[in-house]
Parts: C-alpha cells; sequence; structure tokens
C-alpha cells in the first residue's frame, strides 16, 4: 500500500488542484470536505473528500 499525503492547506489545494479557497470553504461549511482547524480557521482539508466533490462537479457538466 502506497502512502500519500492526504491532508493539504487550503493554499496548496488552490495552487495544485484549481480549486478556489472559497468553494473549498464552503464544502467544509457544507461538511462536503473534512477539516482540521486552529480556532476558527482551516488549516487543512481532506484531499479525498476534495476529490469527491471535484468528481460531482464534473459529472454536472
Amino acid at each position: 500500500m502506497a502512502l500519500m499525503k492526504t491532508w493539504y492547506t487550503p493554499d496548496e489545494v488552490e495552487d495544485k488542484f484549481g480549486v478556489k479557497k472559497a468553494m473549498l470553504l464552503e464544502w467544509v461549511r457544507e461538511g462536503l470536505v473534512r477539516c482540521e482547524r486552529e480556532g476558527k480557521k482551516v488549516t487543512v482539508v481532506n484531499i479525498d473528500d476534495v476529490k469527491l466533490e471535484i468528481e460531482a462537479l464534473v459529472s454536472k457538466e
């Protein structure tokens, strides 16, 4: 089993996957993407959840 990075900062997700931070944070607010926080600030998100949301967007088009 390959070990892969599964938690990314919102900035990393925006840079690597092209998902705008506002969209990503909306998914977090809706409970679609798991995250870890420091206080109220989202520090990292689960990339597997993000990929599922991207796939859902693509399948709608």
